[in-house]
């Protein structure tokens, strides 16, 4: 008996912590606190711009942000998620100045920036994990 306590003690902070799959990247909310981490952590920032009554911003949320591809790919930059629109089709202050200064005209659309806000990249449209892993990585 006291064998099976001692590897359940054992074993207890593996299962606790569970998959690594399941972690998750911190995402930055507004663009000011996003070029700090990056300068901090002299990181390129990742930037998803995107309407909540987007269907492919949802299914990038709920379908491609959490795979370990893309969440190995967001580690190794500061992730911000910006609304640019809520459902019913009001606007978000800062997303809306997003909008402008980076001339949306689709959603979702990624922009890689470097630490000071200067656009790097951008694509319009949803990807799966493996071409987000490919965008960030700038290939």
């Amino acid at each position: 008996m006291r064998l099976v306590a001692t590897l359940f003690a054992a074993t207890l902070p593996i299962i606790a912590a569970g998959p690594a799959s399941q972690s998750t990247v911190g995402w930055e909310h507004g663009l000011a606190a996003a070029q700090k981490r990056a300068k901090a952590e002299n990181k390129l920032i990742f930037m998803d711009l995107w309407a909540e009554w987007c269907g492919p911003c949802q299914m990038l949320q709920k379908k491609v942000f959490p795979t370990p591809t893309a969440q190995g790919a967001l580690s190794k930059v500061v992730p911000l998620s910006i609304m640019v629109e809520s459902l019913d089709g009001t606007a978000n202050r800062e997303g809306k100045q997003l909008a402008e200064r980076f001339r949306l005209s689709g959603y979702p659309t990624l922009v890689m920036l470097d630490a000071d806000g200067k656009e790097l990249r951008r694509v319009e449209g949803a990807l799966d994990p493996n071409a987000l892993a490919k965008f960030i990585a700038g290939k």
